[in-house]
């Protein structure tokens, strides 16, 4: 798990986690959110079962807490992103939760299928450095700036 903060006016920080196995991206995610203005803890799992087990809080993810919005790569090794973005939208507690597809996948049946599953949006990964900083901090300034994410406890699980 990587703890990134920066500074902000608020005292509530967000709570990103990213699925993500290649560790270039991550580092270019984090390099991006470094400059940001706005209070967050940045998560990182690197398999679909290690992000299954931080969603439901088992095995050595019991404490964390749950994600203010999620950053799914869909070509995870262990499972799937698909199965991932599947099993939080049908899971009440979860599927409340904004999940942006951030993946190299550019074929309209993979787009298809996610806005299916309910992703909240589809970002294709820029090859280039800057643009794929740049496309974080679009993604950061429309899903922490502009935009009211659900509140962190849905009371029953229910919707």
């Amino acid at each position: 798990t990587l703890d990134c903060m920066s500074l902000s006016q608020s005292n509530q920080a967000f709570d990103i986690l990213v699925c993500e196995d290649n560790l270039g991206d991550v580092y270019r995610i984090t390099n991006a959110l470094q400059e940001s203005k706005i209070a967050y803890n940045l998560h990182h799992v690197a398999n679909g079962e290690a992000a299954m087990a931080y969603l439901q809080q088992q095995g050595d993810y019991q404490t964390v807490p749950r994600p203010d919005l999620i950053l799914l790569d869909l070509n995870l090794p262990k499972k799937p992103g698909f199965e991932i973005l599947e099993a939080i939208k049908s899971n009440p507690k979860l599927k409340a939760i904004p999940v942006i597809i951030l993946t190299s996948s550019k074929a309209e049946q993979d787009i298809l299928k996610c806005y299916q599953l309910y992703a909240s949006c589809f970002v294709t990964k820029p090859f280039d450095f800057e643009e794929f900083v740049n496309a974080i901090k679009k993604i950061e300034n429309f899903w922490l700036n502009l935009v009211q994410l659900p509140p962190k406890f849905v009371p029953n699980g229910s919707s």
